[in-house]
């Protein structure tokens, strides 16, 4: 008699708080609280999450981090063209530019862009995610 396969080992859930407190931690890539367009960016934060597969959950936070070193150079272009009290942002445009959010919507930008899109089209405005693709300048374009 054959054994019955081993349940499969239950998905570790990825808490919103710990990625936050973790993206927070890279200064040269987010504003200053006092500076950002909204104090609370839990619903941009909310679908990048959902765009975390959850054979990605475990470890996810070690490959944001590694992910925000690996552009460090980027990351700080990005914010001091446009970020708060840039040009661009002064019209009302990239204000996820500097959010700690908007590093979890970059790595997933780059790693499942078409699932992250999917995701933001259904719970929220796509010029804000059109606008950090512009300035991301990913490999893959998804608007139009």
């Amino acid at each position: 008699m054959e054994e019955p396969d081993p349940a499969p080992a239950p998905v570790p859930p990825l808490e919103a708080k710990d990625v936050l407190a973790a993206a927070e931690h890279f200064p040269w890539a987010v504003a200053a609280p006092g500076v950002r367009h909204w104090p609370d960016g839990g619903d941009f934060l909310d679908v990048a999450l959902s765009a975390v597969r959850p054979e990605e959950r475990e470890g996810y936070i070690e490959r944001l981090e590694a992910f925000v070193e690996q552009h460090r150079a980027r990351l700080e272009e990005m914010l001091r063209t446009h970020g708060p009290g840039s040009r661009p942002a002064s019209h009302g445009r990239y204000a996820l530019v500097g959010q700690p959010e908007t590093l979890v919507i970059l790595e997933r930008m780059e790693a499942v862009p078409f699932l992250l899109r999917g995701r933001w089209e259904e719970e929220l405005e796509t010029v804000f995610l059109d606008d950090l693709e512009f300035v991301w300048g990913p490999r893959i374009r998804l608007s139009r």
